[in-house]
């Protein structure tokens, strides 16, 4: 038997809700995942469907994968995982992150600079409100109450405050989404977990220092119920190539067009996997409008890093490496009832 869990990653929607998604979330429940997990980017939000899926559940760990820190304020998260946390019974889990420059700015309108620092002050501000404080701040990002310090002139009425909900639990666990060391860092010395993107489980040293250098930095040290959850897709199919070929859209996006250049945080983080020159063509490609060239440019090498594809009997193998890493909660990326039943058979 493994220690490593499973969860269901429902993502963010496309066009519109995805097909299925409710029944996925009961088979999860029926073969023991954990978890079901939602995210948001500039389209669906995080909140909405997971109290969706939460509604017609009764046992699995409903998290956000991730909120966007920029969406709202840290009161107003705070609020939505409170309510989502009384209406489910205890079962929220709080993933949230800092995202990029281009959606923060582009989407959300707020500043990007100095994601590390408002990050920090993001989660005080949520800790303090689950565990029904008088919110009062004065950091350089937030004014609790708001004073004009920050921006536009205040009216000098805002009042300290504290929320009228009483939490059901004030420990709601916060993770933190992170790629680069500094963010990594930060989640082992603030948070109650990490959320790591484009993971592969045999290239953990990087990340093992990283966390290793923030929990130096926590009093207590590392917790004992520290989570890493973390999303891959799987893909079944006995022709390796078929199977690569569903997941290399999404690699070339991210790796190509989830960022300006010199400033992707995903591209890095499969640059280094030791795809330094394959992430270059790949970006050109896609910053150049060759979306074509660019998924093209994806080596299946690069897919089996990060993903579980292939033949049956090659994901049980390669599942070894993820039940050997740090990962503690494996994120299914599919809604396929037969994949879902193989990961339960393989991991469970």
């Amino acid at each position: 038997m493994s220690g490593l869990k499973l969860g269901l990653g429902q993502g963010y929607w496309g066009s519109g809700p995805p097909q299925g998604m409710v029944e996925a979330a009961k088979t999860a429940e029926e073969l023991g995942y954990d978890s079901v997990w939602t995210a948001e980017a500039y389209g669906s939000d995080c909140f909405t469907p997971l109290s969706w899926l939460g509604a017609h559940t009764s046992r699995l760990k409903l998290g956000t994968g991730i909120v966007q820190l920029s969406a709202r304020t840290p009161t107003a998260t705070a609020m939505a995982a409170m309510t989502l946390d009384h209406l489910s019974g205890g079962r929220m889990v709080l993933g949230i992150g800092a995202s990029g420059p281009q959606v923060v700015e582009g989407w959300y309108g707020q500043p990007y600079p100095k994601p590390l620092a408002r990050t920090r002050e993001y989660v005080d501000i949520l800790r303090a409100t689950f565990a029904r404080e008088v919110v009062t701040y004065e950091g350089e990002f937030y004014r609790l109450p708001y004073d004009g310090t920050l921006g536009p002139r205040s009216s000098g009425l805002g009042k300290p405050l504290k929320s009228t909900l009483h939490p059901r639990r004030t420990d709601i666990p916060i993770l933190l989404a992170a790629e680069g060391p500094k963010n990594v860092a930060l989640a082992g010395e603030i948070a109650d977990g990490w959320i790591p993107m484009l993971y592969g489980p045999e290239h953990t040293q990087y990340y093992d220092d990283a966390l290793a250098e923030g929990f130096a930095r926590r009093e207590g040290g590392r917790p004992d119920d520290f989570q890493i959850s973390c999303l891959t897709s799987v893909v079944v199919d006995d022709d390796l190539e078929k199977a690569a070929d569903q997941v290399r859209p999404f690699l070339a996006l991210y790796v190509g067009g989830m960022g300006a250049k010199g400033a992707n945080f995903h591209y890095a983080a499969v640059a280094r996997m030791g795809f330094e020159a394959e992430c270059a063509v790949i970006q050109e490609h896609y910053l150049a409008g060759r979306k074509a060239e660019a998924i093209a440019a994806v080596p299946t090498s690069m897919v089996e890093k990060i993903s579980l594809i292939g033949p049956k009997e090659k994901i049980r193998d390669d599942l070894e490496a993820w039940k050997e890493s740090p990962v503690t909660t494996l994120l299914v990326g599919n809604n396929d009832p037969e994949v879902m039943r193989m990961m339960a058979e393989y991991v469970l």
